[in-house]
């Protein structure tokens, strides 16, 4: 029977714990291992604290479960949605001699090769204002961004005020708010793009620009700290699964890699060893019997041999 019932992530259980699970017999604490096992915590059950209490306790009898669940995770803040400025608000932010505004809009139109417009102007002080973006770190934005344009559509192209402004917000959220920061951050950004196109050679894959979600799973892969030919080894196993290229499988065999803390392909050709001898086209072979089965097979079939003889001695 096919176990491709849903594309993405595996989520793996080792056979012992299946084992206690059907044991106890709870679909209760079968779905709250699931959610410790997918999620680390009992996060996102709406259950009552009775319900949770009785499912956790039979979970902790067969060693399914911590003594004590991690703390709820705090959920960020919402973002506050950026305030509509007005033409009468730019004007006093331009006209403030105080304000190191006037001056980033100048280097801004000078590294873009443009002048900005009123929509664009509104845009930059959002950075400046509402994001409390300082001048030089929105400096290292646009050059970054200008960077990336070019790389992606040749030289000389330049990003929009838009295109900056989404990537400023990816900045703030993850706290690049001053020039350490930023410095960092460019560096790490330098570092991965060059990684993109390492993986896509691994992968098979021609050099091509990138969506976001691929970005997203080859900087996890290097936070993770695989080498290149454990990244190789999960591509060929995602192709021979799903006969072509599957991020979401390959991630969820690299995550399972990491949870063992294999990170190597050394590690994993010793870690995650599949005991059953696989055959040519990937067809594995049957396990040989207990040495117990056999005996009882061989006492049974002897059995029967003995029955039949004495029921043909008796028909005639």
């Amino acid at each position: 029977m096919s176990q491709d019932f849903f594309p993405g992530e595996v989520l793996a259980i080792a056979g012992q714990a299946a084992d206690r699970l059907l044991r106890l017999d709870s679909g209760d604490a079968a779905l709250l291992y699931l959610q410790l096992l997918r999620h680390g915590g009992a996060d996102g059950l709406k259950w009552t604290e009775t319900r949770l209490q009785a499912a956790l306790d039979q979970l902790r009898v067969q060693g399914l479960a911590p003594k004590e669940l991690p703390a709820p995770a705090e959920l960020p803040p919402p973002e506050v949605p950026p305030p509509e400025y007005s033409t009468e608000d730019i004007t006093q932010a331009l006209a403030d001699q105080v304000s190191t505004f006037p001056g980033l809009v100048g280097e801004v139109e000078r590294r873009l090769g443009k002048r900005l417009s009123a929509a664009d102007l509104k845009i930059l002080y959002t950075l400046y204002d509402h994001l409390a973006l300082p001048a030089e770190v929105i400096l290292m934005l646009v050059g970054w961004c200008i960077e990336e344009a070019a790389r992606k559509y040749g030289s000389g192209r330049r990003p929009l005020l838009s295109q900056i402004k989404r990537e400023g917000f990816v900045w703030a959220r993850r706290g690049v708010d001053t020039m350490e920061r930023a410095e960092e951050y460019v560096e790490k950004l330098t570092r991965l793009r060059g990684r993109e196109t390492e993986v896509l050679r691994l992968l098979d894959i021609s050099p091509r620009p990138l969506i976001q979600r691929e970005k997203e799973y080859i900087a996890a892969w290097d936070d993770l700290g695989f080498d290149d030919e454990a990244i190789r080894m999960a591509y060929e196993r995602t192709v021979l699964k799903k006969q072509s290229m599957d991020w979401g499988y390959m991630n969820g065999i690299l995550r399972r890699w990491h949870e063992k803390g294999l990170h190597t392909a050394a590690a994993v050709r010793t870690g995650d060893r599949d005991p059953r001898p696989v055959r040519a086209g990937g067809v594995q072979k049957a396990a040989p019997p207990p040495a117990g089965q056999e005996q009882r097979a061989r006492e049974d079939m002897e059995r029967m041999r003995r029955l039949m003889e004495h029921m043909k001695r008796e028909e005639t």
